[in-house]
């Protein structure tokens, strides 16, 4: 007898291949029927009017902390997520010290957006080994997650306060070398690092994956060809790719005989020619062996940000050295005209690069503030409100966040949500050098909302008619899962992972953004509801029925080289 039976549906197996009406059998959390099937099972899904497909692949989330607190790993999963990759951008949380912890959860507060008062009452920090890590998250999730090993923890774990400010010495990366190699055996994914101007921690320093020199960054990414199954991943610098970033990006992915798969092009038809410039790194890597794949987003974000953070405002030139000083210190500052003037012209400047497009002060609205008084300001625009007091737009907006001691959020103008820019951006979705993704889920809590990116893709690609549903699953599915060598995952195939989505193709979308207070110690965080997902099912188990949790926790947590299979150049 099956364990579950799915009938009626159109199943969409994940290649881009047409869809077909049939059912799905499954037993023991694989697929062993598929088309027509007779034989009975103890549980039955109707999806008559229904999309069947894989589950969803993320490759881009920073759930590394939210594991501890929620095992359904929300949002994603309501979206259709059933396997996510977390430690991306050289951040992950093992291995560990007491010392690089107390480094790591104010650094991970700032660069990745997550409420430090969330991060102390919420995660145990009692791991040293990455094995250690992954073991106290076995059987409490929901969906499967893998998580590569931060460059950042592992510089810290091994160089100390040094991490900063140096670069390592022949025995630290040594030393490094030797913690990576024991790392990914104990079941890490892969390795990441990031060398982005927008990356600075708690202290408004550069993190310590951007003082690597590049003999260091190589000599890691090579530990990734001695070890199977492993992935690469990266945070280039900001702006536009000059010779010598895209060879770096070519020499690790060289190194590692492995993909490199970088965050984020972002296409929008103000600028198309800086997203086809970007996408020439990839270009530039196959000419001499290499594969370098850009992670896009299939939506146009909406940004929050804030001058209690920095985060962003601190990637504009000349800003970064205002992060650094206490928040009153700050203020005063602030209140500074030439100062403010310095600040403006460097964030309108040509070396702003592709920043520039958020610093339309005019354009910015007023999203969320603390004060009380200064709520009649709440969803204006910066210039409407600067007109009514005779000032400019900047001087206008910095006043506000000094009347709320900085914690006013700011949602600068979306670039990119016209009709061209998502012709654009769709034209990236089928091209071989990019892949969807980027969403962050679990990272930016108060500012980004690429967490329901899965839905947001599904609902534009009919809505627009930019792409069709089976092109838009294996976006979600069969592509991502190939990129990282997961086993039997991604595809309707006999044999296969029953890691499934059940969804009404008519009309899942992702619903409003508003904000929930559900992270520990009372954090508030932004949050999407699913629209037209029924069911999803991990290793047989539905997880969700009928849009709610069930409350089963079958996920796997993968490790390098058992759940996943080398991609490696095809390179002798």
């Amino acid at each position: 007898m099956l364990d579950l039976r799915i009938d009626g549906g159109t199943l969409i197996d994940g290649t881009g291949q047409p869809g077909r009406k049939g059912s799905l059998g499954i037993r023991d959390g694989r697929i062993v029927a598929l088309g027509r099937v007779d034989e009975p099972a103890r549980e039955t899904i109707d999806a008559t009017g229904l999309a069947v497909c894989p589950g969803f692949v993320d490759i881009h989330t920073h759930y590394d902390a939210q594991v501890f607190w929620d095992p359904m790993l929300s949002p994603s999963s309501f979206h259709g997520v059933t396997t996510v990759v977390g430690g991306n951008c050289g951040f992950s949380i093992a291995p560990l010290t007491p010392e690089a912890g107390a480094y790591l959860m104010p650094m991970l507060a700032r660069v990745e957006g997550m409420p430090l008062q969330s991060l102390k009452a919420g995660v145990p920090w009692s791991w040293r080994s990455f094995g250690e890590y992954l073991g106290q998250l076995e059987g409490r999730l929901a969906i499967n997650a893998g998580f590569l090993v931060g460059h950042c923890a592992i510089r810290r774990v091994v160089m100390g306060e040094r991490s900063v400010g140096h670069e390592a010495t022949p025995e630290e990366l040594a030393a490094m070398v030797s913690l990576l190699r024991q790392s990914i055996a104990e079941g890490g994914l892969g390795f990441s690092t990031t060398v982005s101007v927008t990356h600075n921690d708690a202290e408004g320093e550069a993190v310590p994956s951007r003082h690597a020199s590049r003999e260091e960054l190589v000599a890691l990414a090579r530990v990734l060809s001695e070890m199977p199954g492993t992935s690469l991943e990266m945070i280039p610098g900001a702006g536009l790719w000059t010779e010598k970033e895209m060879q770096l990006m070519t020499d690790l992915s060289l190194a590692a005989n492995r993909p490199l798969n970088w965050n984020l092009l972002a296409p929008n038809s103000n600028r198309p020619q800086d997203a086809w410039h970007q996408i020439k790194a990839s270009d530039y890597a196959a000419e001499r062996g290499a594969r370098v794949v850009a992670l896009t987003p299939p939506m146009t974000p909406t940004v929050r940000i804030n001058l209690v953070s920095g985060f962003v405002f601190d990637a504009f030139p000349g800003w970064a050295p205002l992060f650094r000083l206490p928040i009153p210190q700050r203020i005063e500052k602030l209140r500074d005209p030439a100062f403010r003037k310095q600040l403006d012209e460097g964030a309108t400047s040509d070396a702003a690069g592709v920043l520039r497009g958020l610093a339309r002060w005019e354009l910015v609205v007023i999203d969320q503030v603390g004060s009380p008084e200064l709520a009649q300001h709440r969803g204006r625009l910066v210039g409407d409100i600067a007109r009514e007091q005779g000032k400019n737009a900047f001087d206008c907006m910095i006043d506000i966040a000094i009347a709320d001691e900085l914690n006013t959020l700011f949602m600068p103008p979306a670039l990119g949500n016209d009709d061209e820019s998502w012709k654009l951006r769709a034209q990236f979705w089928t091209d071989p050098r990019a892949l969807v993704g980027g969403s962050d889920a679990g990272a930016h809590l108060d500012m980004v909302d690429t967490f329901a990116f899965s839905t947001v893709l599904l609902g534009n690609a009919r809505d627009r008619e930019l792409i069709s549903v089976e092109q838009a699953v294996s976006c979600l599915t069969d592509q991502p899962a190939r990129l990282l060598g997961l086993r039997e995952r991604g595809r309707l195939e006999q044999g296969w992972h029953a890691d499934l989505v059940v969804f009404d193709p008519a009309r899942v979308a992702s619903g409003p953004v508003h904000v929930r207070r559900d992270l520990p110690a009372g954090a508030e965080r932004l949050y999407a509801d699913a629209i037209g997902i029924e069911h999803v099912i991990v290793a047989g188990t539905p997880i969700i029925r009928g849009g709610k949790e069930t409350g089963a926790l079958p996920g796997t947590i993968l490790h390098s080289g058992r759940d996943t299979e080398s991609v490696s150049l095809g390179r002798r």
